[in-house]
């Protein structure tokens, strides 16, 4: 289970950096007059763009608070033993 998912995220970070990436040329080709890229991008923003940045940020701070519990943890053991 742990390995699914963490390919899952891995390809998540992956898809919201090309997603990043994608952001950045089509602007740069919106500027010489080319809007396909752009509006390509608008459409997918919402089913595709959204929910993937949301994960991502969804699993960092499940990261961070799983992190500070387990460190959290030993100080606890510390405290209730004195």
């Amino acid at each position: 289970m742990k390995l699914w998912l963490d390919r899952l995220l891995v390809a998540n970070v992956f898809l919201v950096i090309l997603a990043a990436m994608w952001f950045l040329g089509a602007v740069a080709l919106e500027t010489r007059q080319v809007h396909g890229p752009l509006s390509l991008f608008q459409r997918l923003w919402e089913p595709l763009f959204t929910p993937a940045i949301g994960l991502l940020m969804a699993a960092a701070l499940i990261s961070a608070g799983w992190g500070w519990w387990q460190r959290r943890g030993p100080l606890l053991d510390r405290d209730s033993k004195n």
